[in-house]
């Protein structure tokens, strides 16, 4: 009986430590039969689980480094093509020459810097280091930055909404960080001016709402044609990933690095609040987001 007990108690343990020594070589595949008392089996499930985020963790890494040699791979092979164009002298090194080059090294930069930068923003910032911000002072100074190039590219900013809430009194109010706000609407701004055609326009709005039961600052950029196929929108804000069939660059000589959409997630999220993508009532692209208020007596 007590044998049998043994076999009874100690098989699965043994079968989890088997597991366990699987999951440390490596071996991210390893599961576990569900057998036994109820105890083993939640514990066999919860072994499972874990092996299986584990696994879905290490592609998800993989999948991440091979996006990253991707799109070093493409700047560098531009400028080997080039570098031996001149050394077999089927080129010149001329003016349009060093140009070409000196582009696909700032391409290079703008992507290490976008690669660190996300890299960053992902992890949480410190409470003590966010402050009460007016984000539609914020946003109207990025639009006003913006303002130049938008026009230059021949595309109409509309932001009628915004102003009129900003003389609204008491202003919207949030606990954040105004260079980081700042830079999400930037990044927010330069995706519609760089993917729009020309001839079309950019809509932001500003909308003070209830969002999970609490005061929220709705914002949202609708542009015009072209749009985004309705199965790639959920992808928008993974990092490196940009829908190249549809949303073709119109401005801009360095093109985007696919990162600038992930940085605004990181940075609306590590402010509590949220940052979603769907098709625009006006043929292009909707980005919204909420920014829970704070209370604002003056």
């Amino acid at each position: 009986l007590s044998a049998w007990l043994a076999r009874r108690w100690l098989g699965p343990l043994a079968a989890l430590v088997e597991g366990a020594r699987g999951i440390a070589a490596g071996q991210l595949g390893t599961r576990v039969a569900v057998q036994g008392d109820a105890e083993f089996t939640h514990l066999a499930r919860t072994f499972n689980d874990m092996a299986a985020q584990l696994a879905d963790m290490e592609a998800s890494r993989h999948r991440w480094l091979a996006d990253v040699a991707h799109e070093l791979r493409t700047p560098l092979a531009a400028m080997r093509a080039e570098i031996e164009a001149v050394q077999d002298g089927v080129r010149h090194f001329d003016d349009k020459t060093a140009l070409r080059l000196h582009r696909q090294v700032m391409r290079l930069i703008q992507l290490v810097a976008d690669l660190r930068e996300s890299l960053d923003t992902a992890a949480p910032a410190s409470s003590s280091a966010r402050v009460p911000v007016h984000p539609l002072s914020i946003l109207s100074e990025a639009l006003a930055n913006m303002a130049p190039r938008f026009a230059q590219a021949g595309l109409t900013l509309e932001h009628g909404g915004v102003d009129l809430l900003s003389t609204h009194t008491p202003a919207p109010l949030v606990l954040g960080d105004s260079q980081q706000l700042h830079q999400v609407f930037l990044n927010l701004l330069e995706n519609s001016l760089r993917y729009t055609s020309a001839g079309g326009r950019l809509q932001v709005t500003a909308t003070p709402l209830s969002w999970l039961g609490r005061p929220a600052l709705q914002l949202r950029w609708d542009d015009t044609a072209p749009g985004v196929p309705e199965a790639e929108i959920p992808r928008l804000f993974e990092r490196l990933y940009r829908a190249e069939a549809s949303r073709q660059r119109t401005t801009g000589d360095l093109g985007g690095s696919g990162l600038g959409l992930a940085i605004c997630r990181n940075i609306v999220q590590a402010h509590g609040g949220r940052i979603e993508a769907s098709a625009s009532p006006l043929g292009g692209l909707r980005i919204t987001l909420w920014l829970p208020l704070l209370e604002n007596p003056a």
